[in-house]
């Protein structure tokens, strides 16, 4: 499949900022079944272009001049090919690991303890009990757009019952972490066909001991499903905060108003 991907970032503010510095993840990752056929990202100001410790593609966006609105637009097309079963090539020269430890975002609660214990076994899980936990979340936490922030926590999405696919995600990455099994969070775009999910997701990686397999297998919990070639992976991190597309700071600017306007046209 080859994806057409257009994703505008747009800030407006009540007064002039300073400084503005912003972390960029908004190129797609090198992988072998994704090939970005064209790419383009344009943004004002300095732009530095660098590899995180995770493999990511990333920019650094820096601009000390006075401003008001800043855009910050990603295009181009990718080809894309469904992974086999979900599974994806470990690449990566870091340990899996790293994927285990839990972060803010990802801490276990008892609630989340019981959540991972109705499906998980500890230390190894094969794909059908991945798919098995990502079929339970997708029931606790009922899909709503608004429903939930860049930083609610996986206990507290599990607490109101509803979330969108960062909270699935997170929630997904408590559970592995929290019986020894590697997890990773991934952000990127998918193909949304007639959904009113958003074509901005994110979704989790996560390592399956099959008896014919042992490594990564890309899973959609928001959807329940493995993923396909409807899916372009930007970053991957421990959470939302090591894959966010865009993350940054600011000095001044009074108060900020965010759109964000992602266009994906499949082929």
């Amino acid at each position: 499949m080859q994806l057409t991907i257009r994703h505008e970032t747009r800030y407006t503010y009540s007064l002039p900022l300073a400084y503005t510095i912003q972390q960029l993840h908004l190129t797609p990752r090198v992988e072998p079944q994704q090939h970005v056929l064209s790419w383009q990202l344009s943004t004002p100001g300095h732009v530095h272009a660098y590899t995180d410790a995770y493999g990511n593609l990333s920019h650094m966006m820096t601009m000390d001049v006075p401003h008001q609105t800043l855009s910050i637009v990603a295009s181009g097309v990718v080809q894309t090919t469904a992974p086999d079963r979900g599974r994806v090539p470990n690449g990566d020269t870091l340990s899996p690991l790293i994927f285990t430890v839990p972060t803010r975002l990802t801490a276990a609660t008892p609630g989340i303890l019981e959540l991972a214990a109705s499906c998980l076994p500890d230390g190894k899980a094969a794909t059908r009990d991945l798919m098995c936990l990502a079929e339970h979340i997708f029931g606790a936490v009922r899909y709503q757009s608004g429903a939930t922030a860049v930083d609610t926590t996986a206990s507290d999405a599990l607490a109101l019952g509803q979330g969108v696919c960062q909270d699935h995600a997170h929630l997904f990455l408590a559970c592995c972490h929290a019986h020894g099994i590697p997890a990773r969070y991934v952000s990127g775009y998918i193909d949304p066909e007639n959904s009113d999910h958003a074509a901005s997701h994110a979704w989790v990686d996560a390592w399956a001991d099959d008896k014919d397999y042992s490594g990564w297998v890309s899973i959609d919990v928001t959807h329940a499903r493995l993923m396909t070639d409807a899916y372009c992976r930007l970053a991957i991190g421990r959470d939302y905060d090591g894959a966010a597309p865009v993350r940054g700071v600011r000095r001044g600017g009074g108060t900020e108003s965010l759109s964000v306007d992602v266009q994906i046209t499949p082929q």
